[in-house]
């Protein structure tokens, strides 16, 4: 999100709005209610998918544990959080009006539909369970379409193709999981996990050296931040290759290749951002830190399918939780700052929360490869480093997310 969207709404938005000052306001901006249920949704699912270790049993005919536990960290957490975003920055880009009241309702209804639908207490008929399960996303792109194509700005276009992505990939999960397809040559999961990745190197890209430009120089410390724009094209278009060759060769040599270029790639953009001059900016260093999670995922999966190193193995959940757990954390902590009208200043105890963030990385990557006798008990113990971490989140900012801005503008 541009430094300029954090102010709040632009001036057309804001008449547009005409919210009170008061009242119920968790309808008025696309940021509330998403990301509230981003922060609830790394938590629940969390303590379910503990719940179902510790005590055991998982319903027959149901999906899979670990596959339910995997289509809700993309589809449920990640999606809630890239909706809050998206639905917050494009007015910013666009000076449209924003989705609020009975449209972001749908929205959330929708979001939450697909909970239902693969809930593993709840069956719903297929014919039911396929439209509504996969309407989301269709539906969020069909809210930002209008004013990104009026405004005529390329450059965000392309987001409307990260929507299309994950609809295809949770079409392709809902329709395997109800058997009316059979076996592709990729994994829907993957697909979704390669489209978030791609969206989190392009997001970060604009937002990180910008923060860092910005807050270094209202420090006093200016400094250029800029990566030379080759070096920005080719990382993006190195990841969007990894999706592209998932697709049609998934875990094959060329993927590792790729995998391991673009981790260095990402590695030299991200030393051009500076970040060690941010240390004392909990807001910026953050969003550094949860890109260099994605060098660290990245080369892991090129070490898996290039040597077969039993160590990298688990280098999903380097970019699951490391990398998209602590970006996501630190885009919301910080929008939901600027755009209800606070200081860019979190609490001191949301730095906790990112950095338990990554402790819950580096014990679910590694924990169980480095003591495998206890390799269960390091698993429960990152699932509940995660949940201490987002229960911050959600104990900070609830009351921010659910209250008037400070400044009394709408939004």
């Amino acid at each position: 999100m541009q430094e300029r969207a954090e102010r709040g709404p632009p001036p057309a938005a804001r008449v547009a709005t005409g919210s009170p000052r008061g009242g119920f306001v968790l309808f008025r901006y696309g940021f509330r209610p998403f990301f509230l249920l981003a922060g609830l949704w790394a938590v629940v699912p969390m303590l379910i998918l503990f719940g179902s270790l510790t005590a055991g049993g998982w319903p027959a005919g149901a999906l899979p544990l670990y596959r339910w536990h995997a289509h809700e960290l993309i589809f449920g957490y990640a999606a809630a959080a890239i909706a809050g975003f998206l639905l917050t920055a494009v007015p910013s880009w666009t000076g449209a009006r924003p989705v609020s009241g009975a449209g972001l309702m749908a929205l959330v209804a929708l979001w939450a539909a697909d909970r239902v639908i693969v809930s593993p207490l709840i069956a719903v008929p297929v014919a039911a369970a396929l439209p509504l399960g996969v309407a989301f996303f269709p539906a969020l792109a069909g809210a930002l379409a209008v004013p990104l194509l009026r405004a005529g700005t390329l450059r965000n276009i392309p987001f409307l193709l990260f929507l299309s992505l994950l609809f295809a990939a949770d079409l392709l999960f809902h329709a395997q999981y109800h058997g009316l397809i059979g076996a592709v040559p990729f994994d829907a999961l993957r697909l979704a996990l390669n489209a978030v990745l791609l969206l989190v190197v392009i997001v970060g890209g604009r937002i990180i050296p910008a923060f860092s430009h910005n807050a270094l120089r209202q420090a006093g410390r200016p400094a250029q931040t800029a990566a030379p724009p080759w070096l920005n094209g080719l990382a993006i278009g190195t990841v969007a290759a990894i999706l592209i060759i998932d697709l049609v060769a998934q875990d094959s040599a060329l993927s590792g290749v790729l995998a391991a270029l673009g981790a260095l790639l990402l590695l030299a953009r991200l030393s051009h951002w500076q970040g060690y001059r941010t240390l004392d900016m909990p807001l910026v260093w953050v969003l550094h830190l949860g890109y260099g999670w994605l060098v660290v995922g990245l080369m892991l999966k090129a070490v898996w399918l290039l040597l077969a190193s039993h160590w990298a193995v688990n280098w999903v959940h380097a970019l699951n939780v490391g990398a998209f757990g602590t970006m996501i954390l630190g885009v919301m902590t910080r929008a939901a700052l600027g755009h209800t009208g606070r200081a860019l200043v979190p609490a001191k105890v949301i730095a906790l929360a990112y950095a338990l963030v990554s402790i819950a990385a580096l014990a679910r990557v590694w924990g169980p490869l480095a003591v495998p006798a206890y390799a269960r008990q390091i698993t429960l113990c990152a699932l509940g480093i995660w949940v201490a971490a987002y229960a911050i989140y959600l104990f900070v900012y609830c009351p921010i997310l659910l209250r008037p801005r400070l400044d009394g503008k709408p939004g």
